[in-house]
């Protein structure tokens, strides 16, 4: 599920990155290429949809992303609560391990004597 989020989040920048490039910042974009005013899309709508389509992609590309960042903490959250095998291990493991002990006959390098 997150690699499916993550090629969809890349073809809607890919997108995104397209539909920005045809927009003119002063407000020409591809609507200066239409002068006629009884066209099916005229100037004006053709700036409102590009408009409305890149806070679209912006929306859909903010909504993968929290859903997929929450995927992977809910997979990290999973991972580190552990099984009963890894805890029996960890435990096991502990037991075998002694721990180092100082013979009882060695001066300790911080008694005053």
């Amino acid at each position: 599920m997150y690699y499916l989020l993550s090629i969809l989040i890349v073809i809607a920048a890919i997108l995104l990155i397209f539909l920005v490039l045809a927009q003119n910042p002063k407000g020409g974009g591809l609507n200066a290429g239409f002068s006629g005013a009884n066209q099916i899309m005229g100037a004006r709508r053709t700036t409102e949809f590009l408009e409305k389509a890149t806070w679209s992609l912006i929306g859909f590309i903010v909504f993968c992303s929290i859903v997929a960042a929450g995927l992977i903490i809910n997979g990290s959250q999973k991972s580190t609560a552990g099984s009963e095998v890894s805890d029996e291990a960890k435990t096991r493991m502990q037991q075998q391990v002694p721990s180092p002990q100082a013979p009882a006959n060695a001066a300790s390098p911080f008694s005053a004597e």
